[in-house]
């Protein structure tokens, strides 16, 4: 869906920043907005790439009949790096198409654990950030 820089403009008014951070202005709200449509399109080619990959690898290997363990084990080992790289592509993916969703409902930069401001900062420098830098310390020492 396009979006009309007055969507734009009216989308940054409610967003919470952190304690001594200037209010977003709706060129930086675009601006994370182009960031986040540009790795979204980038993922999406990635995990397609990788997907049409895996096809490939599945009908090469095929059941692997009259290999030896090396060319087996290698297959393998190919295979499960192939499906790594798209899981994780795929896990990107969503949190990207999250956070542009958070910034058409409002609720971008409202830590998803305790409500508070993730942080204007925070947000410019990894923009699908769902945590308040108290909240992911938490999160990180469970």
């Amino acid at each position: 869906m396009a979006r009309t820089k007055k969507d734009v403009t009216s989308a940054h008014e409610g967003l919470g920043v952190g304690a001594g951070e200037d209010p977003w202005t709706a060129e930086e709200l675009a601006e994370v907005r182009a960031e986040l449509e540009s790795e979204q399109t980038r993922l999406q080619e990635e995990v397609d790439a990788s997907e049409q990959d895996l096809v490939e690898l599945a009908r090469s290997y095929g059941d692997g009949a009259g290999d030896d363990q090396a060319d087996a084990g290698a297959a393998t080992w190919e295979r499960e790096h192939e499906l790594s790289l798209a899981n994780n592509a795929k896990d990107l993916l969503e949190q990207t198409s999250r956070a542009l969703a958070r910034i058409d409902e409002g609720s971008y930069g409202e830590c998803e654990s305790c409500g508070q401001p993730i942080g204007k900062m925070r947000l410019q420098a990894f923009p699908r950030a769902t945590l308040c830098m108290t909240c992911k310390q938490k999160q990180e020492r469970r």
